[in-house]
């Protein structure tokens, strides 16, 4: 009995160890990187703190493009500024592919701009831009609602009169106006139990889809995906925010006037109409809802998430607050309304701002690509539908671009003359063809809502600066800050 136990599983070794050389030879061309073991992949060499320390530990051995099998799928890695302009810049339309982000891939199955594939994201891209240009990404247009959305909050943190406060709920709530504004016509006061209600789910999703246990189940998602586990309270997270969405779909639905669209919605369904007829439409209702869906998502977690990582900063180096007030007071003074003018003669603000984004490093290991056709890349030849990671915090903290990167110092942002320099690892909202949709109302909702706030009220905290912990609560796809306390106290004349 024993000896056909042996057997047994010499036999099963030696099967899995021919699969494993089959996998390797089909893959045979793809960048260097640790050598797999069959089903676990790379996982036995992976750092216990997660993907990004065991991917940038790969890159100090096999450097800036190398190869990680997550499981038995191997994915490429490009670290550096260098090679990810390579890929996604100067081999745009190859790398513009869509890889897969495992705890999500159950809600969108390739639906909806961000996660959607070939002809159907180039369309749905293309209607997403243009629509959210004439409903608000406009220079002027935006920056007044941007402007409006600031005032709210002003008003709501003067209510609080300088108690201790997480502000999360605070930058949470004006970043979602602002997206919900041009996605479906609406603005929710700040107390709205339906906001409320959806802030908790973007803020619980955001916090689990970064957390460790997805980077597992990232592994092992054709396994995992069977059990109970961060997965499925992330599906029924967005399953809730879906069912908000339809709902506003079907009220749109009934009061759309076709010759006067009020926003993003009314836009989409008045295509819908027009190819209703065409069974090869991408303007359909789940396309809609699941590109309304990554529009209101990326675009309320990414600059709030940015915000409170960016005000700790604040409390962290009180002597940078006080530089940016000094800068407040001499060009806008304490009533004017800031507006994007002043931008350009505020140099120290928008450095600080760029090295906010930088340090925050929001989306270390980036969105997944995917190579559409078999591609030559650096010598190697990488398979079609093989996914690809640009690793942003490679390029957002490589030495060779900015002198000691674990360092927060916005001056690295700054000429010899005080004027704001330009430096190409700078790219916290990637590059390329996938690069964020929402970069420019991002920009522009940054710089607003910095100047606004800091016009009004200077900030404190309970803890002294030095005392101050900047270590993320998770960092996984995205990284999240630390929960912490501040008091908004009128600054100044106001």
């Amino acid at each position: 009995m024993e000896l056909s136990v042996l057997l047994l599983l010499a036999l099963l070794t030696g099967l899995l160890l021919l699969l494993a050389r089959g996998h390797l030879k089909a893959y045979g061309c793809l960048p260097p990187g640790p050598r797999p073991l069959p089903f676990l992949g790379n996982l036995l060499q992976m750092d216990r703190s997660g993907l990004l320390k065991s991917f940038l530990r790969f890159q100090e051995k096999y450097g800036d493009v190398f190869t990680v099998y997550l499981g038995p799928r191997p994915v490429v890695m490009l670290c550096g500024i260098k090679a990810i302009r390579e890929a996604l810049v100067d081999q745009a339309e190859t790398f513009s592919g869509r890889g897969k982000i495992a705890i999500l891939e159950a809600v969108f199955q390739e639906y909806g701009v961000v996660f959607a594939n070939g002809e159907r994201w180039k369309t749905l891209r293309r209607f997403s831009l243009a629509t959210m240009r004439d409903f608000g990404m406009g220079k002027w247009s935006m920056e007044k609602r941007i402007q409006e959305e600031a005032q709210c909050l002003v008003e709501e943190l003067r209510k609080t009169q300088g108690a201790l406060q997480d502000p999360t709920l605070f930058f949470h709530s004006m970043t979602t106006n602002v997206i919900c504004s041009i996605v479906c016509g609406k603005r929710f006061g700040y107390r709205d139990p339906e906001l409320l209600r959806l802030l908790d789910l973007f803020y619980q999703s955001f916090a689990l889809i970064s957390s460790f246990s997805s980077q597992v189940f990232e592994l092992f998602h054709s396994f995992l995906k069977y059990f109970p586990g961060t997965h499925r309270q992330v599906y029924k997270n967005l399953q809730e925010i879906t069912r908000f969405i339809d709902r506003v779909v079907e009220k749109h639905r009934e009061t759309l006037d076709p010759s006067s669209p009020r926003d993003f919605i009314d836009a989409y369904l008045i295509r819908m109409d027009k190819e209703k007829a065409d069974p090869r439409s991408e303007f359909h209702q789940r396309n809609l809802i699941y590109t309304a869906l990554s529009l209101i998502f990326a675009g309320t977690e990414t600059t709030s998430t940015t915000l409170r990582y960016g005000f700790l900063l604040l409390l962290k180096y009180p002597h940078i607050t006080e530089r940016i007030h000094k800068e407040i007071d001499q060009v806008i003074g304490p009533h004017r309304l800031p507006s994007l003018d002043d931008r350009a003669k505020m140099p120290y603000t928008d450095a600080v701002i760029h090295e906010i984004q930088r340090f925050g490093d929001l989306l270390p290991i980036g969105v997944p690509h995917m190579v559409t056709k078999d591609t030559s890349f650096r010598g190697y030849i990488i398979p079609k539908g093989t996914e690809v990671f640009p690793i942003l915090h490679s390029a957002l903290n490589d030495p060779h671009y900015f002198e000691k990167p674990e360092v927060f110092n916005p001056d690295r942002f700054l000429d010899a003359n005080g004027a704001l320099k330009k430096n190409e690892a700078f790219i916290p909202f990637s590059v390329g063809k996938r690069s964020c949709l929402g970069e420019g109302i991002a920009r522009m909702e940054l710089f607003l809502f910095f100047i606004t706030i800091l016009q009004n009220f200077s900030v404190a905290s309970p803890v002294a600066p030095e005392d101050i912990d900047l270590t993320p609560r998770e960092s996984g796809v995205g990284k999240v800050p630390p929960v912490y306390q501040i008091s908004f106290l009128a600054h100044g004349g106001c």
